[in-house]
């Protein structure tokens, strides 16, 4: 059986890590811990974080304008430890598809994309660090870790056949394949918002809900500037450098983003639920609309209560969960397809 060998199991065992490396780059970017190490890939220079004194003293003196702070290393250390053994078992899926192409269902193009995406993936992450925050290199890298997670969820859905039931495999599902993938699409689109919120740190100049602040429901704003993707390198931009107005317009555009992702899939959650046609996608539904309706009180939850940081990871988890509703969503609709 196709979902007991062990290509299976690696990419399975590959998405959940993958989720994992996510909420870890959450609560190291909300920590401020996203400098923890101003170099890369070691930690001034070392595997670990120094802690000898005559190390610490050294990595000060290497690094005047980023003094050792011991807790937010380790925090970006974990995280790239996490990161780079999700990276061996990309690689490994890798070299399984090379060795076993010649199979009848074995995957091939898309272990060796992942291969070449995590590369990528990893330039990104030292970017990070060395282009000190540049948001669009901060909200790209989020974005290429929210691929890696869905690629190898896919390739896992697929070589495993999972949540395939007798009557998915034979109801009609075609009217819903361009559905779900607008429904991804969306999803996808204000994901990216919340990474550009985050990465401007701009989740909180709108302190208020439902209006924004001062009591305005649209202050003042500059999308021109908010929306400027070609930042200058060679900038600090840790804690932000926009103005208050352009921030103010990144948080409504992702404000108003939420608005249109809840009623689309509530939508569609709705219509899954409600058509008989579609009742082998009953639980699809009633998991679409949990979890659009918590990534919602979540994302309020940060406004209201000034961003803790376990509420704003969660925010983060939601989305990429939501994001893995929705690649489940479009394998079921498109299960009738053979694997490739």
């Amino acid at each position: 059986m196709m979902n007991r060998t062990a290509f299976f199991k690696l990419a399975f065992a590959a998405t959940c890590l993958a989720y994992v490396v996510i909420l870890l780059g959450a609560y190291t970017r909300l920590a401020d811990a996203g400098l923890g190490c101003p170099d890369w890939p070691g930690c001034y220079g070392h595997v670990g974080v120094p802690k000898h004194v005559d190390d610490v003293a050294l990595a000060n003196q290497a690094f005047p304008e980023r003094p050792v702070e011991a807790a937010k290393a380790w925090k970006e250390m974990i995280h790239r430890y996490f990161a780079s053994t999700l990276g061996l078992l990309i690689f490994a899926l890798g070299i399984i598809a090379i060795r076993k192409r010649s199979e009848p269902g074995q995957p091939f193009k898309l272990p060796l994309f992942l291969m070449a995406l995590v590369v990528f993936q990893g330039m990104l992450g030292m970017w990070t660090v060395t282009i000190k925050l540049h948001p669009t290199i901060v909200m790209s890298h989020l974005m290429g870790g929210l691929t890696t997670m869905s690629l190898l969820w896919w390739l896992s859905l697929r070589t495993g056949r999972l949540f395939i039931s007798e009557q998915v495999k034979t109801a009609d599902f075609s009217a819903l394949k361009s559905v779900a993938l607008i429904g991804l699409v969306i999803v996808v689109l204000q994901v990216m918002l919340g990474g550009w919120t985050s990465s401007n740190y701009a989740a909180l100049h709108c302190n208020e809900f439902p209006t924004c602040t001062a009591g305005q429901y649209l202050p003042p704003m500059n999308f021109s500037e908010g929306f400027d993707f070609l930042h200058e390198f060679g900038h600090n931009y840790e804690f932000g450098v926009m103005s208050n107005e352009a921030r103010i317009a990144i948080h409504t555009t992702h404000r108003i983003g939420a608005v249109i992702t809840a009623l689309f899939i509530i939508w569609l959650g709705l219509k899954l639920l409600l058509t008989p046609a579609y009742a082998p996608l009953k639980n699809m539904g009633i998991a679409l609309l949990l979890i659009v309706v918590l990534q919602f009180l979540l994302g309020v939850s940060n406004i209201v209560f000034s961003l803790p940081l376990l509420v704003a990871v969660a925010h983060n988890g939601g989305g990429a969960l939501l994001i893995l509703t929705l690649v489940t969503f479009n394998h079921l609709v498109r299960s009738q397809r053979s694997n490739t």
